[in-house]
């Protein structure tokens, strides 16, 4: 007995609907993976944002907890200003120089600052210098321009001093930064740092808001001050934003903020 083979194949009907259920499935795939890699991107700039803005608050709070170290005449610890957003200037001796004292007379405005036999080695070029005359409680600030171990003179060339500064006056190394964010371009806010006679640099990126609230010492919360020698606590709250935009967020942006309150002690004497 022969057995004819059947030689029917899928018709024209059978392969389009095929084509169909397997471009449905590639499809829903598809629109997985993409959907899930969005998310994926969105979920890495919300840990890049969050870690931006812990470590600014952070490094904020280190430089308020320093504020009025060792300070000597008027000068002022922190500098307040509710600006929304808001602007902090932070003042307190780095360290750099211990017991260096003016030690000749000043010929010039513009003359080296010898201070013989003092130990300016840690003294850096371009750091901020403040000089104090206790007699009449006059002092200012000055970018230390090149510093000399041997002999031991401070060059200022780039910044004459005011006024001539009898022998003895007290020399520091002193830190005054300000924080504050620049919105000039909408596009790309950002937390900007700034140390006294220099210019701002960006300090964080995609920084939009910068708050600050002071504890005082009578229990009074407030936003800016004229007695900051009163502050006791310093609350920080910085707001950021993504680096680019979410459309399928409710606003533009994805945005986090972080908190924190540090102490403030060395104006607690």
């Amino acid at each position: 007995m022969i057995f004819e083979q059947s030689q029917r194949g899928f018709t024209l009907v059978e392969v389009l609907i095929g084509l169909l259920a397997a471009s449905v499935v590639a499809y829903a795939a598809m629109s997985l993976y993409i959907t899930q890699h969005k998310e994926m991107v969105v979920q890495d700039q919300i840990a890049d944002l969050q870690s931006n803005v812990r470590a600014a608050a952070e490094v904020m709070a280190k430089a308020a907890r320093m504020a009025g170290h060792n300070l000597i005449g008027d000068l002022s610890a922190i500098e307040t200003c509710d600006s929304n957003p808001d602007t902090i200037v932070i003042t307190y001796d780095s360290g750099s120089l211990i017991n260096v004292r003016l030690e000749q007379v000043m010929p010039q405005l513009t003359s080296d600052l010898n201070c013989q036999d003092h130990d300016l080695s840690n003294l850096q070029e371009n750091s901020t210098v403040y000089i104090y005359d206790a007699v009449t409680g006059d002092g200012e600030f000055f970018l230390a321009s090149r510093t000399l171990t041997a002999p031991s003179r401070i060059r200022h060339d780039t910044m004459p001093l005011t006024r001539f500064y009898p022998v003895g006056s007290v020399i520091r190394s002193i830190n005054r930064i300000r924080f504050y964010v620049d919105q000039s371009d909408p596009e790309h806010p950002n937390l900007m740092f700034q140390s006294f006679g220099t210019n701002p640099v960006v300090f964080a990126e995609n920084i939009i808001d910068l708050n600050f609230r002071y504890y005082m010492e009578n229990g009074s919360i407030v936003t800016q001050t004229a007695t900051p020698q009163d502050i006791r606590m310093v609350e920080i709250d910085v707001v950021g934003r993504t680096d680019s935009p979410d459309d399928e967020f409710f606003t533009d942006y994805r945005t986090r903020n972080f908190t924190l309150r540090v102490k403030v002690r060395n104006l607690d004497l």
